[in-house]
């Protein structure tokens, strides 16, 4: 049976290359559902075009089916609520002296 927090820790290896902070501790995680070993994500990314774009939606895919049970990895990019570094773990904020 899959775990959300197995899963959390394996989107903790997805680097924001730009940033240099993992998406879990910049707040870019919105949402996780497991449902019979299918994983949907609802992500966002800091700007609205951000270039990375792509990027992270493979990345993330690509991750989570690594995950031993995962069936299908779904990964959605919504920007409602628009991030915010509000959104950003307190080790996150330290790290950018925010």
């Amino acid at each position: 049976m899959l775990k959300k927090e197995e899963i959390i820790k394996k989107l903790k290896t997805v680097i924001d290359p730009e940033i240099g902070i993992n998406i879990v501790d910049l707040g870019l995680i919105y949402d996780l559902q497991i449902n019979d070993n299918n994983v949907a994500i609802k992500m966002t990314v800091t700007a609205p075009h951000c270039p990375m774009r792509a990027y992270f939606l493979e990345k993330v895919r690509e991750e989570v089916k690594k995950i031993k049970g995962v069936k299908e990895a779904k990964v959605e990019l919504v920007c409602d609520p628009p991030w915010t570094p509000e959104k950003m773990s307190p080790e996150a904020r330290k790290k950018l002296g925010i």
